[in-house]
C-alpha cells in the first residue's frame, strides 16, 4: 500500500525543519513542550492555509509566504536601543508602557497597584498556573496563525489586573521590529481582568521598511464579569513585511468591550479577532479603519460567538482602497442555541479610489435561536462625483477635496475612540496617508 506525503512548498519544509532545530530551546515546561506539538501539528498535518480553507479564502498564507525566515533571538543592548530610537508610535500618550523588541519583552514602566505583570519566557519556565487560561477560546482551537503563534511563542507578558481594579493611565503594549535581514517573531500576551476591572489596553506595531520579516502576534484578554474593556490597535509595520495579528477575549456578565483597529502598513497583514459572549447582559462594539496602496494586502476576520442570552455586539469597518491594492472583511456572528435576546449588527464600507483596487466583502451570520435581532450589509463604491463636483466648485484643488472625503468617511470609524490624543494622532496618520497619495498624483 503506498503512502501519499503532501507536497510542501519551501515555507512549509522551512517551518518544519525551523520547529525541531529550535523546539527543545524554546520556554517553558514538558506541557508546554506538549502543547507546542498539539498546536504545530496542525501545521504539519494541513500545511500553511489556502484558499481552499474557506477563512481564509481571500488571503492565501501558502502562496504569500515564500520562506520561513530565523525566529529572532533577544536583542542586545545595543539593539534594543536602536529600536527603541525607532518607535515613534503614541510616544505623547501617557500609558504605563510595556515594550517588545521583536518579540522579547525589553523595558516596561513603574506598575501601578493592582497590575502584575510577568515576561511571558518566566511564566512559561515556571509554569505559571495561570497560563492555564491560554488559548481557551472555543472558535478560535484550530487557527493556523494562533497554532503557529504557540508552537513558536518565545517570549511577551503575563498581565493580570485585580479584581475592582481602575486603571487611570492605559497599558500601551509597544512591538518594534528591527533588523535588515528577514526574521520571525511570535510573541504572546495574555491579559487577565478580574471581576469589575476597568482598563484600556493600546498595542502598536512598528517595523522596518525594506525587510521581508514576518510578525505573527497574538493578545489574549479573559474578561470577568463587571469588567470594562477598551482596547486600541495600530499597525505601521514595514512596507515588505507579513503581518499576522491575533486578539482573542471572552467576556463575562455585564461586561463591555469597545476595540479599534487601524492599518496603515504591512505588504500583507490580517488582523483576526476572536469574541466569545461568556456571561449575560454584555455589550461590544468592534471597528476599525484602513487605508491601502501600491499592491498591500490587508485582511480583517473577526468571529463574534454568542452563547449566552441577552448580549449586544456592533462592528463597523470602513477601508480605503488605492493603486492595486486589495482589502478583505470577513465577518461572522454566531448566535447559539438558548442564546435568545441576542442583538448583532455587523456593517462593513469600503471606498474604492483606483481602477486596480479590489475588496472582498464576506459578513455572515449563523443563527440556532429564534428571538433574536440580527443583520449585516456591506458596500464598495467610489466617491462621489456630485460631492466631489461641489468641493472644487468651491475653489478646492481635487486632491484636497478627495481628501476632505476620505477623511469623512474613515471619521466615523474612529470617532469611536474616546482618548483624545490617541484619536488624534490616529487622525493625523490618516492626513499623512493622504498627503503622501496626493504628492505620488501629483508627479
Amino acid at each position: 500500500m503506498s503512502v501519499v506525503s503532501p507536497m510542501r512548498t519551501p515555507a512549509e519544509t522551512g517551518l518544519i525543519e525551523r520547529f525541531k532545530a529550535v523546539r527543545d530551546s524554546l520556554p517553558g515546561t514538558p506541557e508546554t513542550a506538549r502543547q507546542r506539538d498539539e498546536a504545530f501539528a496542525l501545521i504539519e498535518a494541513g500545511g500553511l492555509p489556502h484558499r481552499r480553507v474557506e477563512e481564509w479564502k481571500y488571503t492565501d498564507l501558502r502562496s504569500v509566504m515564500r520562506e520561513a525566515p530565523p525566529l529572532a533571538g533577544r536583542p542586545s543592548l545595543a539593539e534594543t536601543d536602536a529600536a527603541l530610537a525607532t518607535g515613534t508610535a503614541f510616544t505623547a500618550v501617557e500609558a504605563t508602557r510595556l515594550t517588545f523588541v521583536n518579540g522579547h519583552l525589553v523595558t516596561m514602566d513603574a506598575i501601578p497597584d493592582g497590575i502584575e505583570v510577568t515576561a511571558l519566557a518566566q511564566a512559561l519556565v515556571e509554569g505559571d498556573p495561570r497560563l492555564a487560561r491560554m488559548g481557551g477560546l472555543a472558535v478560535a482551537k484550530d487557527n493556523a496563525a494562533v497554532a503557529l503563534n504557540a508552537a513558536f511563542m518565545a517570549d511577551g507578558a503575563l498581565i493580570e489586573v485585580g479584581e475592582g481594579v481602575k486603571l487611570e493611565r492605559p497599558i500601551l503594549l509597544r512591538f518594534i521590529n528591527t533588523g535588515s535581514q528577514p526574521f520571525a517573531t511570535s510573541p504572546r500576551v495574555l491579559l487577565l481582568a478580574g471581576e469589575g476591572a476597568s482598563l484600556t489596553l493600546i498595542e502598536s506595531h512598528e517595523g522596518p521598511l525594506g525587510v521581508a520579516y514576518h510578525s505573527n502576534v497574538v493578545v489574549e484578554i479573559a474578561g470577568g464579569s463587571g469588567v470594562d474593556l477598551t482596547h486600541l490597535r495600530l499597525n505601521a509595520e514595514g512596507d515588505e513585511a507579513i503581518a499576522l495579528s491575533t486578539l482573542m477575549v471572552s467576556l463575562g456578565a455585564d461586561a463591555r468591550l469597545a476595540t479599534t483597529g487601524t492599518v496603515v502598513g504591512g505588504h500583507v497583514s490580517r488582523h483576526q479577532l476572536f469574541l466569545a459572549f461568556e456571561g449575560e447582559n454584555s455589550t461590544a462594539y468592534l471597528g476599525g479603519a484602513t487605508m491601502l496602496a501600491d499592491k498591500d494586502h490587508a485582511d480583517t476576520t473577526l468571529v463574534v460567538d454568542h452563547i449566552v442570552p441577552g448580549c449586544q455586539s456592533r462592528e463597523l469597518y470602513k477601508t480605503v482602497v488605492d493603486g492595486e491594492a486589495t482589502g478583505v472583511f470577513q465577518g461572522k456572528i454566531i448566535v447559539r442555541p438558548g442564546a435568545q435576546k441576542t442583538d448583532g449588527q455587523m456593517m462593513s464600507a469600503a471606498l474604492l479610489l483606483s481602477d486596480g483596487a479590489s475588496m472582498n466583502n464576506k459578513p455572515e451570520l449563523e443563527i440556532f435561536a429564534d428571538d433574536v435581532v440580527c443583520a449585516h450589509g456591506a458596500t464598495c463604491g467610489e466617491l462621489d462625483d456630485e460631492l466631489l463636483f461641489y468641493l472644487m466648485a468651491r475653489g478646492l484643488p481635487r486632491p484636497q477635496a478627495e481628501a476632505l472625503l476620505v477623511q469623512a468617511f474613515l471619521g466615523e470609524a474612529l470617532e469611536a475612540i474616546t482618548l483624545d490624543d490617541v484619536r488624534e494622532e490616529l487622525t493625523e496618520l490618516v492626513a499623512q496617508w493622504l498627503a503622501g497619495r496626493a504628492k505620488e498624483h501629483a508627479t
